[in-house]
């Protein structure tokens, strides 16, 4: 039985229905060869040119999320003729039903669970790529969508609201065509040997686009600053280390790196480096051939995306055409980080209201304690003073049959010390009262907070 596609194979099957078009990840090219082995696609490589297109079971897969039904085998003994069978008429009037399928089975599941079910069971993968059908069918509610996913007791399928930010109208941004009143972070860009890291044929384009996006920012009320207007990409690095400009939201700062797209070509491989190669085995001959592009790309960093991270051209979109999308995106971190700000200070204020509960706990803890220790301290007091009048009453008793005279004398003024001495000790001829607490120490509190610190709100 063939493996229900995963969702990585699901969206390179996509990418081949729509005709391979530019802008994805070089990895899909590799994937494809799974797809040809399952008999979804078919590759072909002719003067060098990739190109790959759908079998009639990949085009089956992607209406209805399954492969087709094997065809049955033909048999060997020719079958006997048999009267046809009358179909059974429909009633007069009555149009035939349609058959239910799977999108509509799922749709009508979510809708009686309250928007969410959970697939279990031998057959529970293949709603992974049911819901992903369903998805594309066009029959999900406005402002609705699909989220599916494996979980521990199968498949989970959500029909949840979409977000509001995803479904705001986005202003329009213009672009200017010619930098008559540019920014000041452009006019730095402008001083700069080679702006931006870029070749000559985009700078201008580049330039006019930052100035755009710059403008609608402060629009917006938010501030900019120029970086290293000059970084490059360095060798073995996907982006400069130093942000091109900044731009700050409600306290979030949002670095940008625009850079130029590259194309890559197979390498054909020269006479020197044959040579090379052939006399030195630790040289390898590069595959491709890189080359600067025309298409460019915005790269993000700092704060919580929402939208995405970068930006590039396509033959469907012009980065000009997505620059709505970025200053709202711009917007949407700033707003995120503003909320996560208020959230701390709610949480920093809540964690000091349980420190002062905690700590006004541990006092009247550390009070009762500090009672008991001298309940227990007079008590043992008590048993001390009661043993000592014992002894006290024996040693009289010893005295009074004694001859008058320097001893008896010496034993008398003793026993008079030691009858003071022991009414004083005495804790039940003293005044009984509570006794006052001393104001703890933290280290008198540290038994009684539970693991809190004495010393703050940590």
């Amino acid at each position: 039985m063939k493996q229900t596609l995963n969702e990585r194979q699901l969206a390179v099957l996509e990418w081949v229905g729509k005709g391979c078009p530019e802008g994805t990840s070089a990895t899909y090219k590799t994937s494809c060869q799974a797809l040809q082995n399952r008999g979804l696609a078919k590759v072909a490589r002719r003067d060098g040119v990739w190109n790959a297109v759908l079998t009639d079971a990949g085009r089956h897969y992607l209406a209805h999320g399954t492969y087709p039904a094997p065809k049955a085998p033909a048999r060997a003994l020719p079958i006997p003729r048999l009267p046809k069978a009358t179909a059974p008429r429909s009633s007069p009037g009555v149009p035939p039903q349609p058959r239910k399928t799977y999108t509509d089975q799922l749709l009508e599941e979510l809708e009686a669970a309250g928007g969410r079910i959970l697939k279990s069971g031998p057959d529970a993968d293949a709603w992974l790529s049911r819901a992903a059908s369903a998805s594309r069918s066009g029959r999900i509610p406005k402002a609705k969508e699909l989220h599916w996913g494996r979980c521990q007791g199968g498949v989970e399928i959500k029909l949840v609201d979409i977000p509001a930010w995803r479904l705001a109208v986005l202003e329009p941004v213009a672009v200017p065509a010619r930098l008559t009143h540019p920014h000041a972070v452009v006019r730095a860009m402008q001083k700069a040997t080679q702006p931006l890291g870029l070749t000559r044929s985009v700078q201008q384009r580049a330039l006019r686009i930052v100035q755009a996006l710059l403008t609608a920012a402060e629009r917006h009320g938010h501030t900019c600053a120029a970086g290293t207007v000059g970084a490059t990409t360095l060798p073995h690095h996907r982006l400069p280390a130093c942000a091109h400009f900044t731009i700050k939201a409600q306290g979030q700062t949002i670095e940008f790196r625009l850079l130029q797209e590259k194309e890559r070509s197979e390498h054909i491989p020269t006479d020197k480096e044959l040579a090379e190669a052939k006399k030195s085995s630790w040289i390898r001959i590069p595959r491709y051939d890189y080359r600067p592009s025309e298409r460019l790309r915005v790269a993000l960093s700092g704060g919580q995306w929402h939208h995405g991270s970068e930006w590039v051209d396509s033959t469907e979109h012009l980065l000009e055409e997505q620059l709505p999308e970025i200053v709202h995106e711009i917007g949407l971190r700033g707003e995120a980080a503003e909320r996560k700000r208020l959230a701390e200070l709610e949480e920093a204020r809540q964690r000091r209201l349980r420190w002062e509960a905690a700590m006004a706990e541990a006092r009247d803890q550390y009070a009762g304690d500090y009672r008991v220790r001298q309940l227990d301290s007079q008590e043992a007091a008590w048993r001390r003073a009661t043993r000592l009048g014992d002894y006290l009453e024996a040693a009289r008793a010893h005295v009074a049959t004694l001859r008058p005279g320097p001893e008896r004398k010496a034993a008398e003024e003793w026993m008079l010390w030691a009858t003071e001495h022991v009414a004083r000790a005495h804790p039940i001829f003293q005044q009984l009262r509570l006794p006052e607490i001393p104001e703890p120490r933290a280290d008198d509190l540290k038994p009684f907070l539970q693991g809190w610190s004495p010393y703050g709100a940590y």
